[in-house]
């Protein structure tokens, strides 16, 4: 199976290269974050960022090349909730005994790295989601949102969380699934190593038959995965197509 490239690192490095580069008009935003997780826990974040004059892609679903939409608000988010984890598994941080929280694009390591968090914590229930990137290595991504749904957890947007690429699956993947209004998810198609996509194989072929096999094992109906599937592959690899909780929910239930 192809692997999909996770451009969704170019948002990270425009956030901060504009940062960087443009000290001039760069400013400092904190925002103070407290939003109620799907476990009824309370969280309370307090995030001071230096972002420049960057725009952001419209969140309604329109399509656009690759920007900086979302990851200037959301770098010193992620970054804090791995300072004050309780411990690091690779891109997942414990944050307390039933809370883990997803900070960095998985790769081909992710599922024992996500295996050995829960041998070590086996009480962690639900997967916060604030700034996630995508994926190195589509095999392996979803065969651990396989593993988030076997062990029932649940996966949580809170408001500003930024989900991309093949990150969504992993949202998918959830138990139960609660994404905060303004939560963002972006989706592209795959494109693997020789530069080719969804179209440049068969609709039959495992390279697209793997998708739809994942969404319907999330609980999507085939109708609803081959939709799904059509939209994540409505813009290419090098743009995005911003989408709300509601465009999600049209096709897999949110809680």
């Amino acid at each position: 199976m192809p692997r999909r490239r996770s451009a969704r690192f170019v948002l990270h490095c425009v956030a901060l290269l504009a940062a960087l580069l443009v000290p001039a008009l760069a400013r400092a935003e904190t925002t103070v974050r407290t939003w109620t997780d799907a476990a009824g826990a309370v969280w309370t974040e307090t995030t001071t960022v230096e972002t420049g004059p960057v725009g952001k892609t419209g969140p309604n679903g329109e399509t656009g090349s690759i920007s900086a939409s979302g990851a200037d608000r959301l770098v010193g988010v992620a970054a804090s909730m791995a300072q004050r984890g309780l411990a690091r598994f690779g891109p997942f941080v414990v944050i307390d005994r039933t809370h883990a929280a997803l900070v960095d694009a998985t790769d081909a390591s992710s599922p024992a790295r996500f295996a050995a968090m829960l041998r070590t914590w086996p009480t962690i229930r639900v997967l916060e989601m604030v700034d996630c990137p995508g994926t190195l290595d589509d095999t392996a991504n979803l065969a651990l949102g396989r593993m988030i749904r076997a062990r029932a957890i649940a996966t949580d947007v809170p408001p500003g969380g930024s989900v991309r690429s093949g990150a969504v699956e992993l949202f998918l993947a959830g138990q139960s699934r609660h994404a905060a209004p303004d939560a963002d998810f972006g989706v592209h198609a795959w494109e693997d190593d020789s530069g080719r996509g969804p179209a440049d194989y068969p609709a039959t072929a495992p390279a697209n038959h793997a998708y739809l096999a994942y969404y319907q094992a999330m609980g999507m109906t085939p109708h609803a995965a081959t939709a799904f599937y059509a939209l994540t592959n409505s813009v290419p690899n090098s743009q995005v197509r911003w989408l709300r909780g509601a465009d999600i929910a049209r096709f897999l239930p949110l809680n």
